[in-house]
């Protein structure tokens, strides 16, 4: 049997902590950022949890991971 491939883009764009949390970048902080309030910018600094009801389709992307929910 071969081995399982993982999803490269999905590794590349989601991290799994080791409780089992999927985190995420937040999206607006690519571009027209001059624009943007300092708060603004600030608060999309760092990484936020997925939504709920993506989590088992990240997860299918991820044949390795270490825990099962």
């Amino acid at each position: 049997m071969p081995k399982m491939k993982t999803n490269k883009a999905a590794a590349r764009r989601f991290k799994i902590t080791g409780t089992g949390k999927i985190l995420r970048r937040q999206a607006g902080s690519r571009h027209l950022n001059e624009w943007k309030s300092a708060k603004v910018k600030r608060n999309l600094r760092g990484t936020t949890a997925v939504h709920p009801d993506v989590e088992e389709h990240v997860l299918s992307m991820f044949p390795y991971r270490k825990y099962l929910r």
